[in-house]
């Protein structure tokens, strides 16, 4: 497989650190609000190459962070008068909700910031000590980037530039050595969450707390470091010179990252008025929709959204699914028997798509080029509708379409949704499981109305029922 390396700027052949296995980490959102769909896009992005990994046989280690202690957690909890805890947690959970609508699995960890701390004041520490930081008088310690050899390795940025322009000024930057030293740990304000360190009561600057979750989820090097490209500077530069000068070791060998995500061609801006959450996109499509749209273009090109362009998509992915559910009506319907020998060879032919749709995905995550290739099977298999053929033949046909959009992420199958009287039903068969010590069944019975989205709740008034929002 080839990936593009933001790093080296070109497509590498990738190989891993240890056979069989990957270790990814993926930026995560700042919880303060409701996801958007910018948001959403390396979410989906990245959720789909841990697939693709996971269908050539890799176990992945995939952590992907919430940082739950910022200034914009800070305002909003100071806004509504409640512990900053309350707003990232609520919004954690929002977030989890709209990732399961868009069929993005969890992580193998989900780290938060603020239970990492203890980690952030050891590599701070270790920073001091290798006199890669200093403190000032406040009490905010600061990175020396100029100490950093490698520093603009991965953003292709030059020192001497960045001073010239003043990237990377701040406030408070009187007391920093160099103006471009960025921040590791900062004292607190009146008003703001904060922890006990040797050097004041504070909270650590953004960019610690990715390198100390990714070594302690991953190690010290990691395979792929992932996310959207506004992060490559100066975050993913950061990262970089803090790890490798605490660790003494290279940090990750594979940088990737998402171009951005325009709307009508437009930067996305609330000031604009064309800023759009995930949960706003669900009240007018399925997110499924939001999730075959995102991965309709290869994932370094920038991305349009546009409610034409979201239509188109929503039309695209029926086509897929109307197939399915035809494959799915002719199974039921077809004469049983073993494979013929015409059918053979058609499967054979059948099976040149999948060797296509992996080309595809091993060519840097083309999607793009991946749903081409399943929409040529769609063809095939809808003209083989058109013909009498086994039970077997179908099967397999329809085995090997689901085996290519789960890939994906795409769910093509249509949930069906219990009846209030159905759910009732069971509820009152598993009560009756219990009673008779039969616990297998009652657990069975939970589990398949968990799985239709169905959430059983026990109270001394009996059994609760809801459905998953």
């Amino acid at each position: 497989m080839q990936i593009y390396n933001t790093l080296t700027k070109t497509k590498q052949e990738f190989k891993p650190i240890r056979e069989g296995r990957i270790s990814m980490y993926v930026c995560g959102p700042t919880v303060y609000n409701l996801i958007h769909i910018g948001n959403a896009r390396p979410m989906i992005v990245f959720d789909t190459f841990r697939r693709y990994m996971e269908h050539k046989g890799y176990e992945v280690n995939y952590v992907s962070n919430f940082t739950d202690v910022d200034d914009k957690i800070i305002k909003a909890a100071n806004e509504e008068g409640v512990d900053a805890s309350v707003i990232s947690e609520r919004y954690i959970e929002e977030c989890k909700k709209d990732m399961k609508g868009m069929n993005v699995r969890e992580a193998t960890t989900h780290p938060k910031a603020t239970e990492e701390i203890d980690g952030m004041i050891e590599m701070i520490q270790t920073l001091i000590d290798k006199g890669y930081a200093y403190v000032a008088a406040d009490g905010t310690v600061y990175y020396k980037t100029r100490s950093f050899e490698g520093y603009g390795k991965l953003s292709h940025k030059n020192l001497d530039d960045m001073q010239s322009g003043r990237t990377l000024l701040v406030t408070g930057e009187d007391q920093k050595e160099d103006p471009l030293d960025f921040v590791l740990w900062k004292p607190k304000k009146e008003g703001e969450p904060y922890w006990e360190s040797p050097w004041c009561e504070g909270r650590p600057g953004w960019h610690i707390e990715c390198s100390v979750m990714s070594r302690r989820y991953l190690g010290e090097t990691i395979d792929i470091h992932a996310g959207g490209e506004d992060l490559v500077f100066p975050h993913h530069e950061n990262e970089i010179a803090q790890s490798e000068a605490a660790n003494g070791v290279p940090f990750a060998h594979y940088w990737m990252h998402n171009a951005f995500l325009n709307i009508d061609n437009k930067k996305m801006s609330k000031s604009l008025g064309n800023f759009f959450t995930v949960r706003d996109i669900s009240e007018k499509y399925d997110l499924q929709v939001l999730r075959f749209f995102m991965l309709s273009a290869h994932y370094r090109s920038p991305l349009n959204f546009s409610d034409s362009l979201m239509e188109s998509a929503k039309n695209s992915l029926e086509r897929i699914k109307t197939c399915a559910s035809s494959l799915r009506f002719a199974i039921s319907g077809a004469k049983e028997g073993g494979i013929t020998e015409a059918e053979e060879a058609k499967l054979k032919e059948a099976q040149g798509f999948v060797g296509r749709f992996d080309d595809a995905m091993d060519d840097d995550c083309n999607t793009a080029d991946a749903i081409s290739v399943i929409f040529e099977l769609v063809r095939f298999i809808n003209n083989e509708l058109r013909e009498t053929g086994t039970k077997a033949y179908f099967t397999k046909l329809s085995e090997e379409l689901s085996e290519l959009t789960d890939v994906l992420g795409l769910v093509i199958e249509e949930k069906e949704e219990l009846l209030d009287e159905e759910i009732e039903n069971l509820i009152e068969e598993r009560q009756q499981a219990r009673k008779d010590k039969n616990f297998a069944r009652a657990d069975e019975i939970r589990d398949t109305l968990k799985a239709k989205g169905i959430i059983l709740e026990d109270t001394r008034e009996g059994v609760k029922w809801k459905r998953e929002s």
